[in-house]
């Protein structure tokens, strides 16, 4: 039997922020230029940002996705490299650019510009047995922004599965608003993780106790993320709600991947529920503590600090 060397592998997009960062922005056309308070370039993407959650809680992480031969593609490589997540699986692409999200940053509230490039490049088929076969868990995010890696899921979750891999998913917005093919989607994997308005949206429910019913039939483990307001989490009869952690707020850019990578850590080490989801919202509510979705990312020392159990 392969050794398990791989706690968690990640499919998926890879691409930097570049951010604007003002409480009062606002943008005006019409050829007129408009000052920021701050800029950065950092580690984008929620595939990248969860890479770096899980490794800094320390979880043997490794990515595998497509960055253009570009300046972008090499800044990805080597920061998600200091932060050491494996990234010698990821694919170079000589023919696109690296994808790029312009973030428009008030704190609270954001927009954000995506060129995709590279951003959908990777194909299920790429990420290959020999890879899978060294890994304990798989997590999946972003789907609506990889066409390719979206299409060829159910097989790659299959293929996982067959070598005692298990799955979490975080599929993040739709943009067409159809979700189509989601539903059977999440029956396949151990953990879904969507935040309220994607939960609300993909079961067509009113209320958030109906979409978790919705869910919990499809999946044996769904946590629904609420913001400021905190999670909440269904595993068999089991139901558990945690309230958000107080924290001065600088930026809200990754917290949903933050939050998924400290519950898949107490997933992953066998934690009660409860425990689990407060390291999630640890682990989300500090990440928010500075720009960019990994800078303020806790250790997992730092992050049990708010874990009652």
């Amino acid at each position: 039997m392969i050794e398990k060397s791989i706690d968690i592998l990640v499919p998926g997009e890879i691409n930097p922020d570049l951010i604007l960062n003002d409480p009062h922005l606002e943008v005006r056309f019409g050829q007129q230029e408009v000052l920021v308070q701050d800029f950065e370039m950092t580690i984008g993407s929620s595939s990248a940002i969860f890479a770096c959650g899980a490794s800094r809680l320390g979880l043997k992480t490794t990515i595998i996705g497509v960055v253009g031969d570009d300046p972008l593609g090499r800044f990805m490589i080597d920061a998600l490299h200091q932060r050491q997540v494996d990234v010698s699986p990821v694919l170079i692409n000589r023919e696109r650019k690296t994808g790029v999200s312009v973030i428009l940053s008030r704190g609270s509230d954001r927009a954000i510009l995506t060129y995709l490039g590279c951003i959908d490049a990777l194909e299920a088929n790429q990420v290959p047995d020999s890879l899978l076969a060294q890994t304990r868990h798989l997590h999946v995010c972003s789907i609506f922004l990889q066409s390719r890696l979206r299409s060829g899921l159910t097989t790659l979750f299959d293929r996982a599965r067959s070598l005692g891999v298990t799955i979490s998913l975080d599929t993040n917005w739709d943009p067409s608003g159809k979700w189509e093919g989601i539903l059977e989607l999440i029956a396949q994997v151990d953990v879904f993780l969507p935040n309220e308005q994607e939960a609300l949206a993909i079961t067509a429910s009113a209320n958030l106790p109906q979409a978790l019913d919705v869910l919990a039939q499809q999946c044996p483990l769904v946590v629904i993320k609420q913001g400021d307001k905190g999670a909440i989490a269904r595993q068999g009869g089991e139901t558990v709600a945690v309230k958000a952690l107080t924290v001065p707020v600088v930026d809200t850019v990754g917290a949903g991947d933050s939050f998924n990578a400290g519950f898949l850590y107490g997933y992953l080490a066998g934690f009660p529920l409860k425990k689990s989801l407060e390291l999630g919202i640890a682990c989300g509510s500090l990440s928010t503590r500075a720009a960019g979705g990994v800078n303020a990312q806790p250790t997992l020392a730092e992050a049990l600090q708010y874990v009652s159990g």
